[in-house]
């Protein structure tokens, strides 16, 4: 990757497809680190074909993948000309293993390859690719494909990504790599990995790969440090997260208390110590609640390169999320509505998830009580070791019978929602049920999401741009960002 300036804008990697191409495209020509999500994108890729592609991006992209047959073989078994009826439901995809199938190998290559390339498509601009450290089998053909692409960063949270940069530099070497899973259960001796084989998966046909900078996202100086001297290759940078960020956030520090809204409490000690990561000698960004003019410019005075902004885009133009929440959400923050619940028992990962309170979601307990417990995507689901020393898979969100049977505790499942198939009704590609009931969204945001109308370029505009988002942010910075980009 040429070298240049460090962007100052790096544009959050929200949800299953809100941050998907077009938003990455749009953010990157202005100059700044456009980021698509890699959550689910198998899924998305498959579903996406099911509904014909009508504009032909995603095939275009696949007739650009370097391993023809691959794509060809994707889109016989998903692609339907002219799309399938709205009232039948998505093709089942697979749900990830220890070891994946070929087919599922292969999905998983090339839609992260896909989204990263149209991403790119004609234009020089930096992209890069947000993973969650606790979705960990899909994880390594993930990384390959988006190598693929020509990925400029890889962006991952949620967890400790210890192991991320060392597999960069041995799949850009084209070597075998291999991920240790965390399994609940598992002795301190169990070694349990997940492997992948980019020569035998290419039979041989690697193309030349450039390493792409690789920032850990991290909540405390602790992290930042621990990564910076023992992670297994070198952490180009970290964007620092506060409580006040979207999406999946770090637990508080100490005994868990929560509010009257039954919300955890952050304190002095979640605020990430400065000082000691700007020591560390690498650039960081800042995130949550940075979506001002005052609050970029504050970030550059305390020495960051720059922040993390994701409520803001995930509500603009381009965005992957449906124009009808998208419109709500806008309408809700011109009032001063808008309600972003820190919510402690969401998310299967047991990371407290920001969840907007929005009628006929997920967020509403009667809409919740009476969705179907089902768990089809899996992406959530955690490892564990069984009494006869085989690997398992479960998910709090799953039916709680089933869970209990696994070995789970019915506690654990109390108040648990289907985020994958919540997130992916967000993008308007949710499973239709029996009797043509589509799975309901769930709405997730950082705390600056009750301020997105102040991006509305005049006061009677109805929607926003990306371009406006990034002009506003930087109205105020005395130093030149990187160019827009031709």
């Amino acid at each position: 990757m040429l070298s240049r300036a460090e962007p100052i804008i790096v544009q959050g990697g929200m949800g299953v497809a809100v941050s998907a191409w077009p938003l990455a495209r749009a953010v990157s020509l202005t100059g700044q680190l456009g980021v698509v999500a890699g959550t689910a994108l198998d899924v998305i890729l498959a579903r996406r074909l099911r509904l014909g592609d009508p504009d032909g991006h995603v095939r275009r992209a696949m007739a650009a993948f370097p391993l023809p047959d691959m794509a060809d073989r994707i889109l016989e078994r998903y692609f339907i000309p002219g799309g399938k009826a709205a009232d039948r439901p998505f093709i089942a995809s697979p749900m990830h293993a220890i070891e994946p199938s070929q087919d599922l190998l292969e999905l998983t290559v090339v839609s992260n390859f896909v989204e990263v390339y149209l991403a790119k498509e004609e234009h020089d601009g930096l992209v890069g690719i947000n993973y969650l450290e606790k979705i960990q089998l899909p994880t390594l053909p993930s990384l390959f494909g988006a190598l693929l692409g020509g990925v400029d960063y890889v962006l991952m949270g949620a967890g400790i990504p210890r192991a991320i940069p060392g597999i960069l530099d041995s799949l850009c070497r084209g070597e075998p790599v291999e991920l240790p899973l965390d399994v609940l259960g598992a002795n301190r001796d169990d070694r349990i990995v997940t492997r992948f084989d980019p020569v035998a998966f290419t039979a041989g046909e690697i193309p030349r790969l450039v390493r792409p900078k690789f920032l850990a996202i991290v909540a405390s100086e602790s992290l930042a440090r621990m990564l910076a001297r023992k992670a297994s290759g070198h952490v180009d940078g970290f964007v620092v997260e506060g409580p006040t960020a979207g999406g999946h956030i770090a637990p508080p520090r100490g005994p868990m208390r929560l509010n009257d809204r039954g919300e955890p409490v952050y304190g002095g000690r979640d605020e990430p110590n400065l000082e000691a990561i700007r020591s560390l000698g690498r650039p960081f960004w800042l995130a949550g609640s940075y979506g001002v003019p005052e609050s970029v410019a504050a970030a550059l005075d305390a020495g960051a390169a720059g922040v993390q902004v994701g409520s803001a885009f995930a509500y603009c133009e381009e965005s992957g999320m449906s124009a009808d929440l998208r419109r709500r959400v806008l309408a809700m923050s011109r009032q001063g509505t808008v309600d972003v619940l820190t919510d402690p028992m969401a998310s299967p990962t047991g990371f407290p998830l920001k969840v907007v309170t929005l009628p006929g979601t997920l967020s509403q307990e009667s809409v919740y009580e009476q969705r179907k417990r089902i768990c089809d995507l899996g992406f959530l689901r955690h490892l564990y070791k069984k009494h006869d020393g085989t690997i398992g898979l479960r998910c709090p969100s799953e039916p709680v019978k089933e869970y209990i049977r696994k070995g789970g505790r019915e506690e654990d499942t109390r108040g648990r929602k289907c985020v994958c198939n919540g997130l992916a009704g967000n993008v308007g590609l949710g499973q239709v049920r029996r009797g043509g009931e589509q799975e309901k969204p769930l709405v997730t945001s950082g705390d600056d999401a009750r301020n997105i109308a102040r991006f509305l370029p005049t006061p009677d505009a109805e929607s926003y741009s990306a371009e406006n988002v990034v002009k506003y942010l930087l109205s105020r910075v005395s130093r030149l960002s990187p160019s827009p980009i031709a």
